[in-house]
């Protein structure tokens, strides 16, 4: 990518080595990340006469499938991997 903006052909580069028959997802929000299904594909003008593509989500009240799996909001460095804490003896019942 040469631009700092993704352009369609890049994107469609990026597509090129995933399964085709995969659905298309938008990962939104890196402090709570969330997963959107992607409904309309929009083709517009910006306010400087350039063409601009949006990827949008549906109308739809199921439209936001909830939380980005971790693994996702790892690779994208949305957060960091969290470990489970140290595991400690149990204490028996009675204080001993």
């Amino acid at each position: 990518m040469t631009s700092p903006e993704m352009t369609v052909g890049d994107l469609i580069d990026l597509l090129a080595s995933c399964d085709p028959s995969a659905p298309v997802r938008q990962a939104m929000n890196p402090f709570v990340p969330m997963a959107h299904r992607v409904a309309q594909v929009l083709q517009s003008v910006d306010e400087t006469g350039q063409t601009v593509v949006y990827l949008a989500e549906g109308a739809d009240p199921d439209a936001q499938l909830g939380h980005l799996p971790p693994e996702v909001a790892i690779a994208l460095t949305w957060q960091g991997p969290v470990q489970a804490p140290p595991r400690r003896p149990r204490r028996r019942a009675g204080g001993n």
